[in-house]
């Protein structure tokens, strides 16, 4: 029988530096001013040392006009999460430690700021670390493995979602890694007209420079997948951009990024990390939501 690379291979866009070629571009769009991105939530999974018990640790980044933070929550509980903000003493210190009493475990909380290097969006590019330990041993760590050197090998933890805001006018463009493994990947989502007289927009998604789809009449074609190969895992790439077209106000569009190990067809069900076992190879996935300022896909 053969395997689910292998039936969908003659239909995914396969995605790979090497093969990557200027004349494999879309045609040339008028330029569009790229988007703000407002805020990046990171999703991991990881086990107390002790009693093996997972724990999932949300870290949201989240910037606005006037003002920026983070927020640090273990399975999403209130009262086991740590909030920083400008108007903090500890994020204008840039540097700090708190612990955190998570069921009877004492969970250890450092992070610096004082080097990190931002770039136009809310979570630093490098230069930063967040570290989390239980008993001294470390159990999460997020940042620049150059701001840190670490005594012990840091535990068993994954990635295992990304969320990420951005409002603008059509142009959104982010990075990411689909695997512990994988090299992290330039990704670049353009919504406009082909042309200055042209009146239908046209929606295109390039990984690494590479086109993977081109989406003409958008308008009709709002909702759709297309499946990818990217770092040896098949990836399904779903937009819905419904609301672009059909809200009197500003509308929000999703494009949903997801590694798939099965034969899963349940593409925009919400994923149940909670009910996993042990055992189960834990997919990745990136949503991007993407607010329009106002309905220019639709004129």
């Amino acid at each position: 029988m053969r395997d689910l690379g292998s039936c969908l291979g003659e239909y995914a866009v396969q995605v790979s530096r090497s093969n990557y070629s200027a004349s494999s571009c879309v045609s040339p769009v008028p330029e569009l001013p790229p988007s703000v991105q407002n805020s990046v939530t990171c999703l991991y999974r990881t086990v107390l040392p002790s009693s093996q018990k997972r724990i999932f640790v949300t870290l949201t980044w989240c910037k606005s006009s006037t003002s920026s933070g983070l927020c640090i929550a273990l399975n999403d509980n209130a009262a086991a999460a740590v909030k920083l903000s400008t108007g903090s003493r500890f994020f204008r210190k840039g540097r700090g430690a708190k612990t955190i009493d998570f069921h009877g475990v004492s969970v250890e909380l450092t992070w610096d700021l004082t080097t990190a290097r931002y770039g136009s969006g809310p979570e630093p590019i490098d230069g930063f670390f967040i570290l989390m330990t239980v008993d001294s041993e470390p159990i999460l760590f997020h940042g620049d493995n150059k701001k840190m050197k670490l005594s012990s090998p840091v535990g068993r933890f994954s990635l295992i979602s990304q969320h990420e805001h951005f409002s603008g006018h059509g142009l959104y463009s982010t990075r990411a890694r689909f695997s512990d493994a994988g090299n992290s990947h330039n990704i670049l989502i353009r919504c406009g007209v082909e042309s200055d007289t042209a009146k239908s927009p046209v929606l295109s998604v390039s990984i690494d420079k590479k086109p993977v789809i081109q989406v003409k009449r958008l308008q009709w074609n709002f909702r759709g997948n297309q499946a990818i190969f990217l770092d040896g895992l098949l990836v399904d790439l779903l937009w819905d951009v419904h609301d672009w077209f059909n809200n009197s106000g500003p509308g929000c569009g999703r494009f949903l990024f997801r590694t798939r190990t099965g034969l899963d067809s349940r593409l925009w069900l919400e994923e149940k990390f909670l009910h996993k076992d042990e055992d189960d190879k834990l997919e990745f996935s990136l949503m991007i939501f993407a607010h329009s300022c106002n309905n220019s896909a639709s004129a």
